[in-house]
């Protein structure tokens, strides 16, 4: 079985705008990226969720914060 390719966009925090293409051996996108961000100060951890609609196609929305 060969590997498809995808093209997400990044919804939300420090990665807004940006888009992701990658392949994916099973047939599927990974469900989560977890960003790590690091500037002169704690790490702090953004976590995007995948999700796709009709209208925008695959997109990897920023998990709001509990």
């Amino acid at each position: 079985m060969g590997s498809q390719t995808y093209l997400a966009r990044f919804v939300g925090g420090p990665l807004d705008g940006r888009w992701e293409t990658f392949s994916g051996s099973s047939g599927s996108p990974l469900p989560t990226v977890t960003h790590v961000h690091l500037h002169n100060g704690p790490k702090i951890l953004h976590h995007y969720d995948l999700r796709y609609t009709a209208e925008q196609g695959w997109e990897y929305r920023l998990r709001p914060v509990p």
